[in-house]
């Protein structure tokens, strides 16, 4: 996506504190970034780790000379990148990043500058070494660090950061962009609750994994209004073989978990919020019976893809849920 719009659009007080940072030469050495879910923390984190080391800044980033593309491809050596989205930041990933920013800058620039995405996703061992690190800042070291749940963040980690609240910006708007960049409606609805920006709405709506996903997803959702068996079925012989990797697996079951609010919320009289999906929601308020706890068993088995269970048999355990009598 490009950061530098979706800031200046959506996120102005993002936008005010680092472009006045870095035209006064007075940036901090730690920056947390927090904000809910669906809010593109990391590509911002990344931007504005461009944004310090860029060849050509306007204050920040242009995203097109040498440093910014190899900063992208990861392959700025004073640069370094830890995803805890992807797994739990471990004490030795926290030492390797200590022990080369002690040493000095490889690049003529001087600058070192380490991200850390979603930092609540360190381990005890690891937030008490990050914490030593930032409590000594070297000479041109600078961290830029993310979280989508501050509660989870060592209030000493907090204290040692500039503190940068992101804001949600309006699902209707997310929707709209979604759209304008040339998603489908009802893949800019779905996606709206996990995205909160409408360039990356439409691109994950033509990645793989989540094509993988919808491919099975509506007639699943038929097979379920329809009849248990077939359901059943429907699981072994094409969703199981579809959903071959975890990420076209979260989607299935976040996409699942979305309509079954929505099947909660039809029984009641309420509005739904996927429309694109309106008939099939109908049909399966009717039919399906428990809705409220089939509801909890898909969000728990949610959960489960992350412990690297089997993922044939978290979806047959999903449908006996579902279709019990």
């Amino acid at each position: 996506m490009e950061v530098r719009p979706y800031l200046e659009k959506h996120q102005p007080l993002v936008w005010r504190t680092f472009t006045n940072a870095l035209k006064s030469k007075k940036v901090g050495h730690a920056y947390l970034l927090l904000g809910e879910a669906g809010i593109p923390l990391k590509q911002v984190a990344v931007f504005l780790a461009k944004s310090l080391l860029c060849d050509h800044p306007n204050p920040l980033a242009c995203e097109s000379c040498v440093t910014c593309r190899r900063i992208e491809k990861e392959e700025y050596p004073d640069y370094f990148f830890f995803d805890g989205a992807e797994s739990s930041i471990k004490k030795d990933d926290v030492t390797t990043v200590t022990a080369m920013f002690s040493q000095s800058a490889l690049e003529e620039k001087g600058i070192m500058v380490y991200v850390i995405n979603e930092v609540e996703n360190m381990t005890p061992d690891a937030a008490n070494s990050l914490l030593k690190f930032l409590e000594e800042p070297t000479e041109g070291t600078y961290a830029i660090l993310t979280s989508k749940n501050e509660a989870k963040v060592l209030p000493t980690i907090i204290s040692r950061c500039e503190t940068v609240r992101m804001l949600l910006a309006p699902r209707a708007q997310v929707i709209q962009d979604a759209i304008a960049c040339g998603a489908p409606q009802e893949d800019a609805e779905m996606l709206s609750y996990f995205y909160n920006s409408g360039e990356l709405v439409a691109e994950e709506a033509a990645s793989e994994s989540y094509q993988d996903a919808k491919s099975v997803f509506a007639p699943f959702l038929e097979a379920l209004a329809d009849n248990p068996g077939i359901a059943r079925y429907t699981i072994q012989k094409d969703v199981t073989p579809a959903l071959n990797g975890k990420p076209a697996l979260r989607f299935f079951f976040d996409m699942l978990t979305l309509v079954f609010q929505d099947v909660v919320a039809k029984k009641t009289g309420s509005p739904i919020s996927l429309s694109a999906y309106d008939r099939i929601i109908g049909d399966l308020a009717e039919n399906l019976p428990h809705v409220e706890s089939s509801l909890l068993s898909v969000m728990t088995l949610r959960g489960e893809i992350e412990t690297n269970i089997n993922g044939g048999l978290l979806l047959s355990h999903l449908v006996s849920v579902i279709t019990k009598e």
